[in-house]
């Protein structure tokens, strides 16, 4: 009873704490990371090797008919790859003679591609844990995918997106943090690395 009658003589809040509600949002929405603070992640993981940890971060198994969730929706060319991408099972001397870089990281090999690393399925049935199958996005540096996913998850993680451990695997708290910055930037929430997320970030 008393909440209708004090709604029926609320008192309406005033223009300027309406404009400062609006901007205090649209702040939380737009929150960028400090390039300060990015630097300052990408020099302490210079020497970064993910482990793998299957009990933690479960192992996605090959599948031919993957395709990327959602990926069918994304608008623009930066999301192409993720349209595209197909896994694909080759033995090393296929990798070998198609790609330049076939690197061992967090305990499976992954092949380097037009500034995407890949699942090099098949390259080594004894190193074969990815915790995600798809193309990560590496920048212009082209540097190895368990240092990018380290930088993005402690930023992420400064920024109060990311709960879980920087460990330069791309698990489901690392895309859900992921998701939800994403989300909040008004980019396509691919909860991967992709080429927006990672200029958005200020890493590429």
């Amino acid at each position: 009873m008393q909440e209708n009658a004090g709604a029926a003589g609320a008192t309406q809040p005033s223009a300027a704490a309406v404009q400062q509600n609006a901007q205090a949002k649209a702040g939380a929405k737009g929150k960028k990371p400090d390039p300060q603070q990015v630097q300052q992640v990408k020099s302490q993981h210079t020497t970064f090797r993910a482990q793998p940890k299957p009990q933690q971060v479960q192992a996605v198994t090959f599948n031919q008919n993957h395709r990327i969730e959602g990926s069918d929706h994304w608008q623009g060319q930066q999301y192409q790859v993720f349209r595209s991408y197909q896994p694909q099972w080759h033995d090393q001397g296929w990798y070998h003679s198609h790609y330049n870089r076939v690197e061992l990281i967090g305990g499976g090999y992954y092949f380097f591609n037009n500034g995407y690393w890949f699942p090099a399925w098949g390259y080594s049935p004894s190193a074969q844990y990815y915790a995600y199958d798809g193309p990560i996005y590496a920048g212009q540096h082209a540097e190895p995918p368990d240092k990018v996913i380290a930088d993005v998850q402690s930023v992420l993680q400064q920024m109060g997106y990311y709960k879980g451990e920087v460990d330069g695997l791309l698990g489901p708290l690392t895309r859900e943090a992921l998701t939800a910055y994403q989300g909040e930037q008004g980019l396509a929430q691919t909860a991967a690395i992709d080429e927006p997320t990672l200029d958005s970030l200020g890493m590429s």
